[in-house]
This record gives structure tokens, sequence and C-alpha cells, in this order.
């Protein structure tokens, strides 16, 4: 079995799309413990919003494949002397494999490769065991809290008032 990190293209996005909504929502992300579909009803993303992101110049979207099977994808975001790590995602079924670790090492190489000095991301506070494995990988909270806002309904109505708290890591090289 031979796997890969790299960097999405537009012929990946129906791959993404189809990964990131079956993680994040549904009915197949409850066979995985990442899920939020009984937090969130919608989509989490779509094929044009992830285009937007394949074409930004401070963003770029690393891929795991494992022969040739995209099991998990995570978006980083340059955003000063900082990196803004989101849409972390491993397919329900591969879930406690590592493939999300990797994927976090990655990002780590990449924050670095980038001159960025920390490495920091958005939770919905109610999600504990999210929060407490990006604890158990150095990640801090901040204190800072920011509202859940959805500026359209289609990517998803939460079913009761939901915050995200900020969470950091530090990088030394």
């Amino acid at each position: 079995m031979s796997s890969s990190i790299l960097a999405a293209t537009v012929a990946d996005i129906p791959e993404i799309n189809i990964l990131v909504n079956g993680a994040y929502r549904g009915d197949s992300g409850r066979q995985g413990w990442t899920t939020e579909a009984d937090l969130i009803e919608g989509t989490r993303i779509d094929e044009n919003i992830l285009t937007n992101l394949i074409n930004r110049d401070d963003t770029i979207i690393l891929l795991y494949r494992e022969d040739d099977l995209l099991l998990g994808c995570v978006e980083l975001r340059k955003e000063g002397f900082k990196l803004y790590l989101g849409m972390l995602s491993v397919s329900p079924l591969s879930q406690n494999k590592g493939i999300g670790k990797k994927l976090m090492v990655a990002a780590e190489s990449y924050a670095n490769e980038k001159g960025c000095t920390s490495i920091f991301m958005t939770v919905i506070s109610v999600r504990e065991e999210l929060l407490n494995w990006y604890q158990r990988h150095g990640y801090v909270l901040t204190g800072e809290r920011k509202p859940f806002i959805v500026p359209d309904e289609r990517w998803g109505k939460p079913k009761s008032k939901l915050e995200f708290l900020v969470l950091e890591k530090k990088l030394i090289y």
C-alpha cells in the first residue's frame, strides 16, 4: 500500500466535496467519531467554495491518499506569521488509523516552509472529544471565542446555539 500527501488541484474538487461532507455531516459521518451531524443540518461545503479555496494564493488543501483513494484532507491558509488549519477531514471508515496525525505533521512542515510561527484553528465548543484530540497534539485553548455564523443556511443550520473556541500551537524549529 502506497500513501502520499499532495496539494489538491481543481480536478480533485468532486472527491474532496464528497469526503468533507461525508466526514462532517450526514449519516455516513456517524460511522466515525468526528461528525457534526447531530449539531448542524445541511452540507459543510460545496464545489464552488472548494474551487475558490484552491484558487486562492494564500491557501492550499493537502490531500492524503492511499493507493490513489482519497482518505483525508486539510485546508491551510497563511495569515501573516500564522497558519490557519481548517477542514481537517478523514473518511469515517478510515478514522483512528493515524491519517489525521499525518495531515497535522504535513501542516506543520508546510507552516515551517512558509515561515509561520504558529498554527491556529477554530473548533465548535461542544466538540469535547475533538478539542481533547487537538490538545493531545500540542494545541492550546487561547481563551478566544468566536460566534458560529453561517452566512448561508445551505452550509449548515445549527440545531442549537453554537460557538467556536480558538486553539493554537506555537511552532519551534
